[in-house]
């Protein structure tokens, strides 16, 4: 090989080096990218979603945004739905009965995961297609995303859970709230988790998070039991307990949407027919409405009870930017109002781990309404954007279609068309859109870290285990029955004992029918005859005998409402209730749009003769507070149940024959008939004695109990911290008192000389306050409490003489003391992990200075090397030892870039620094093979030379 030749060769190794070399670190050809795949597996989601949008078109970005509706079960080819999947890669649909998506009640549940099967398997099908882009006028093929597949399940059947039969019959959210037992909501959780995700359903529209502070039973937007109650801190428990069995119930598998962000528990009308205005500034929103969204944000104790995303209600407020008399648009179409209220600590930290916002339905008649007051011209790709632009990531388009489209579909297709072009054309609108996909994208990772069918098929084994928790229920129902009227002193005096025998039964239930879809049969919400098969069962001929089936009867509401049309002497229904010793009524909501809801209200007004020498007996099968004070006047027993399912009628039963008292307990909202104001029940309970006691960690293992024992520990001396605790301060209810509740720590210390009293704030967490204060002098140190509303406290009596004080607790005002609960450290909420996510724009800058540095660091190795040997005065051989370097560095860095063994490991560790670090090692190897040929060569010449003296 010529010397010319050589140098040809080594230019263009040089060359092809060095442009291998330019490939970024962390990316390759597609053969690189294959082998590498194992170590994507482990990149958190952040990563995979920010590297799978790089890929994605246009269309397939835009289709991301959105949720969709669709009439009845016909899916798969050739149906509208699917073009939506295959053609403009739309993010997920959500499964409504309205739109007779679920048909039942026989095989509901084969029916349904066979649905969601066939939609999951329509995107993973299409796929595999090539789509023809017109922007571009070329072909692609599109990527497999699963879809998310949302519903509703609210609990207590109809009409707020859309499967109606087949699954755990579990209860609503209040019934949940009155157990005040967050185990019992976290079960819950996780029943409804696994049953849904048994089905293919992987994204819940709830739990709601509504705050009911004033409950309004005449109002059209009062909320009833779609609330877990009306404080803010036991909302917010209730709802960490509630999402953390949600995940826990699906394996992580279920994206749980917190609902209605920021809350609509002041609202005045139905969120879904007008857009309701609530005057409140943003701080009395932090206070109430705001507060249990914070708790399963920002300030969630841990990821399980974290929600993936907030529903945005289209409501509105006056006053909250501060000026009572400035009114923003709706929360979801409004920019400033929407990141005025995410700018928020707890839901800013939320948000920066990935928190997704949705749209509530943006085709319901209150947004058409809104955008024109006729509700006949509604302009669906505007009112799209407004709501992508307000801070929405994922658009809910339900009965989304334009005034002047056919159909919803294609209101959806121009919508999607409409924002692909403003895509392409609007940089601005682009960036919101990527924002908001990749926050989508990053969310569907965290659900399924692989996207293949075999991890987001359902299986139909999964269907087996469906339906058998009931006994979960009847523990949920045991501990939510709680007697509202009278106490349980009088009811004893006034019931003591059940029906007889022989005295005559008569149960009047408001029962009405429903269908599951259009087309299938009716079922009762709440059947006749329920409570009288309850009764039978439990207490019947073959079970004690303690009835006799010719003595129970069973009425509707709607035969109620009859006899009273008629006027009296009418019916068999008046002569029934003049016979019979007992009239037991299961009422639901009170609504005008339910004439008979009303007939229990209208008996106890215009019929009060019916009910003298009666035992009139009322079990709440729904919120406690549709009777008034007069009405619960002429009641015998008035008891609340809050939900309307089976387990809850058998336990109306049991109640009912003295079977079981209800458990200490109280309705989680106020309930103005009885004047029981919430608020004032979960304040300190001033019959109680609160202690106070040193708060000193122990030293044996365990805490001290006693003031005396915890101090013999310490050696405290004026200056030192003297930090204390209360006793479990609980409320009227008997339950910890929420956290925030404010105590005042007051120390008074005596002797000459000694300094003025001084008072220190504190709020309890778990019941309990704590507080920090320097000893300031010798003497003796009392500190006391002040709890409102004049609550009894035990002092603490400290005397500080010399190095060591002693202890004299105070004597209680009562006989005994309260004793303290078991020291214990106290779990605080924190922000939890937060994976920052880096835009791609970014990640591309990244790689860039990577490669730069890494290219500057190697070049300069190379010419210290070609300095260093030029130095000893061989030209040719520095010339070698900087090449040789060079070609070194280049060789290791691109071996880095491949991923090869060892590659990926250095990126992962050393970072921005990687490609350097591969560098110099690089330059160094060269170097080395450099000094081994020059000492080869080196000894050869030698061997010649003496070989030509010895000739």
């Amino acid at each position: 090989m010529t010397k010319n030749a050589a140098r040809v060769l080594l230019a263009l190794t040089m060359l092809a080096t060095l442009l291998g070399s330019a490939l970024p670190l962390g990316g390759g050809a597609h053969a690189a990218s294959q082998r590498r795949t194992p170590p994507q597996d482990t990149l958190p989601p952040e990563s995979r979603a920010a590297a799978l949008l790089e890929s994605l078109t246009p269309q397939e970005r835009v289709g991301q945004l959105v949720l969709v509706t669709f009439q009845g079960q016909s899916v798969g080819e050739n149906t509208p739905l699917y073009n939506l999947i295959a053609q403009y890669h739309i993010g997920g649909v959500v499964l409504l009965a309205a739109n007779n998506n679920f048909v039942g009640p026989d095989n509901i549940l084969q029916s349904t995961q066979r649905l969601i099967t066939q939609i999951q398997q329509d995107a993973w099908d299409a796929a595999r297609q090539e789509n023809f882009d017109p922007y571009t006028e070329s072909n692609y093929t599109p990527h497999y995303i699963p879809l998310f597949v949302a519903t509703a399940q609210e609990g207590d059947g109809y009409p707020y859970s859309q499967i109606l039969d087949g699954l755990t019959p579990l209860p609503n959210q209040m019934a949940l709230g009155a157990t005040w037992d967050t185990s019992l909501a976290e079960e819950t959780g996780v029943i409804l988790g696994r049953e849904l995700s048994a089905l293919g359903v992987n994204m819940l529209l709830g739990p709601s998070l509504d705050v009911l502070e004033n409950p309004n039973p005449d109002g059209p937007g009062d909320l009833g039991t779609r609330t877990f109650g009306g404080d803010p801190f036991w909302v917010g428990k209730m709802g960490q307990a509630y999402i953390r069995g949600l995940h826990r119930g699906s394996s992580e598998r279920m994206a749980v949407v917190g609902k209605y962000f920021p809350g609509r528990g002041s609202s005045d009308r139905p969120p879904d027919t007008e857009i309701a205005t609530i005057r409140k500034t943003l701080e009395q929103l932090k206070q109430i409405e705001l507060a249990p969204f914070f708790a399963v944000t920002g300030n969630a104790p841990d990821k399980e009870s974290r929600v993936d995303a907030l529903l945005t209600s289209h409501i509105r407020y006056q006053g909250l930017q501060g000026n009572i008399r400035a009114t923003t648009r709706p929360v979801s179409f409004d920019p400033q109002a929407f990141s005025q209220l995410m700018g928020l600590p707890a839901l800013q930290v939320w948000r920066q781990g990935g928190g997704v916002t949705v749209s509530d339905s943006l085709g319901s008649q209150a947004v058409r309404r809104f955008y024109d007051s006729s509700g006949l011209d509604f302009n669906a790709r505007l009112v799209a954007r407004d709501a992508l632009l307000a801070g929405n990531d994922l658009l809910y388009l339900g009965d989304f279609r334009a005034s002047d489209d056919p159909d919803e579909y294609t209101t959806v297709v121009r919508t999607l068309e409409f924002f692909t072009q403003k895509y392409r054309e609007d940089p601005a609108f682009a960036q919101r859109v990527d924002e908001a996909v990749l926050r989508i994208l990053t969310l569907k990772f965290r659900l399924y870290p692989q996207f293949a069918p075999e991890n987001v098929l359902p299986a139909p084994e999964a269907l087996e285990a469906i339906g058998q928790d009931e006994q979960v229920v009847f523990d949920i129902a045991r501990a939510a029955s709680t007697l509202i009227s009278p106490d349980a002193d009088a009811l004893e005096n006034i019931l003591p004992n059940p029906p007889r025998l022989s005295e005559r039964i008569i149960f009047f239930t408001d029962s009405y029918p429903v269908q599951q879809c259009s087309m299938c049969p009716e079922e009762a919400v709440l059947p006749v005859n329920a409570m009288r098969e309850a009764v039978l069962r439990l207490y019947g001929p073959s079970t004690g005998g303690q009835v006799q089936p010719r003595n129970l009867i069973s009425y509707s509401f709607d035969n109620l409402t009859t006899m009273l049309d008629l006027g009296a002497g009418r019916t068999d229904v008046e002569y029934q209730m003049r016979s019979a010793q007992w009239l037991v009524f299961l009422m639901l909501d009170v609504t005008p749009r339910r004439a008979a809801s009303q007939a229990l209200r209208r008996l106890l007004n215009e019929r009060p003769d019916l009910l003298r020498d009666k035992r009139v007996i009322v079990f709440a099968m729904n919120a406690p507070y549709y009777l008034d004070a007069t009405d619960i006047s002429k009641l015998t027993a008035y008891y609340g149940l809050y939900s309307k399912t089976l387990p809850f009628v058998d336990i109306a039963a049991r109640l009912l024959f003295n079977e079981i008292r209800p458990l200490p307990g109280a309705p989680p909202v106020s309930v103005d008939g009885i004047g029981y104001d919430l608020i004032s029940a979960t304040s300190p309970n001033p019959s109680q004695v609160v202690g106070i006691y040193l708060d000193l960690p122990p030293t044996g293992g365990e805490a001290s109990l006693e003031p005396s024992e915890a101090l013999a520990q310490a050696s405290l001396q004026v200056g030192d911290l003297l930090p204390v605790r209360t006793s479990l301060i609980e409320d009227h209810n008997g339950h910890p008192v929420p956290d925030g509740t404010p105590v005042q720590f007051t120390l008074t210390y005596s002797g000459e000389g000694a300094p003025a009293p001084k008072e220190v704030n504190a709020t309890t967490v778990g019941g309990v306050a704590r507080a920090t204060f320097p000893i300031e002098a010798l003497g003796t140190l009392e500190v006391d409490l002040r709890i409102e509303p004049g609550v009894q406290t035990s002092p603490l009596r400290l005397d500080i003489a010399g190095e060591r004080p002693t202890a004299t607790p105070m004597p209680s005002p009562t006989a005994t003391l309260v004793p303290p609960p078991t020291l214990t450290p106290t779990a605080r909420p924190s922000p939890g992990e937060i994976i920052p996510m880096l835009p791609p724009s970014q990640k591309r800058t990244a790689e860039l200075l990577r490669w730069l540095l890494a290219v500057a660091v190697g070049l300069l190795a190379s010419w210290m090397a070609y300095r260093v040997t030029l130095k000893e005065g061989q030209v040719r051989w520095s010339m070698r030892a900087g090449l040789s370097a060079l070609i070194g560095g280049l060789l290791c860095y691109t071996y880095a870039v491949l991923g090869l063994p060892g590659g990926a490991w250095l990126n992962e560790r050393a970072g921005l620094l990687a490609g350097s670090i591969a560098m110099l090692s690089g330059n160094a190897l060269g170097v080395w093979a450099v000094w081994l040929w020059r000492a080869q060569e080196a000894h050869h010449l030698v061997q010649q030379r003496n070989n030509q003296t010895q000739k």
